[in-house]
């Protein structure tokens, strides 16, 4: 390989590798945006490490900072950086599929999990004091008003103490009102699985980036070992 040809390789993953840190930056940004205007945080509490804006962070994080190795080592030619970039870059994505395949085959398992989580959240909600639980009591307010529904599968969950959340009609400002009969648990699982949905596109897209970096790392490295060059 000339020199032409190591030139414009190593801009290309400089390039590609600053590219991948940029959406990385990105997508840690936006996870902590959905982490401050989160609403149902704390009534999800059994898969709350693998909650959409937890993910989004932490897989941010990691790939900002394999992707500046990936970027130092291109500038620097370095093979000692890059060779430790291209390992820690293949684990990254052996996580991610790993990842996928976690959600593919328990995704019956994390729908109990997050029926239980609601049901425990409204029995607490139900059985506090006024002045108790009143940031539980608020998100699930917020569901309820949100997504225009009532309890977790139906009204009858609350057994007779409804909230005022609950009320179908506008203003809520009488005794006697309507109240909405659809349950919580399906809309709020529509939910959470658009955003997962979102949450995997971003990954999904992400990955084939770090594909295309894994690729052309290794005619560089080669190059570079060849030489004996890269570990000034």
């Amino acid at each position: 390989m000339n020199r032409s040809c190591v030139s414009r390789v190593k801009n290309m993953v400089t390039a590609l590798n600053f590219l991948c840190w940029l959406c990385g930056a990105f997508v840690i940004a936006f996870g902590e945006f959905q982490v401050i205007h989160s609403r149902f945080a704390s009534l999800i509490i059994s898969f709350w490490p693998i909650y959409p804006a937890n993910t989004l962070v932490v897989t941010g994080t990691i790939v900002t900072c394999v992707c500046y190795l990936g970027v130092l080592g291109g500038m620097r030619e370095n093979r000692c950086l890059l060779i430790i970039y291209f390992i820690l870059l293949f684990i990254l994505m052996l996580v991610e599929l790993a990842m996928a395949c976690v959600f593919l085959v328990y995704s019956r398992q994390i729908d109990t999990y997050f029926e239980e989580d609601l049901m425990r959240s409204l029995e607490i909600y139900r059985q506090s004091s006024e002045e108790h639980n009143t940031t539980l009591k608020d998100e699930f307010d917020a569901v309820q008003h949100l997504f225009k529904c009532c309890g977790v599968h139906g009204i009858t969950d609350w057994k007779g103490n409804i909230p005022i959340s609950c009320c179908s009609q506008d203003p809520c400002d009488v005794f006697i009102h309507a109240n909405w009969q659809e349950g919580c648990v399906v809309k709020l699982r529509n939910w959470f699985a658009g955003n997962y949905l979102s949450t995997g596109a971003g990954v999904l897209a992400m990955f084939c980036i770090q594909l295309i970096c894994l690729w052309i790392t290794i005619p560089l490295t080669c190059h570079l070992h060849r030489r004996g060059l890269g570990y000034q």
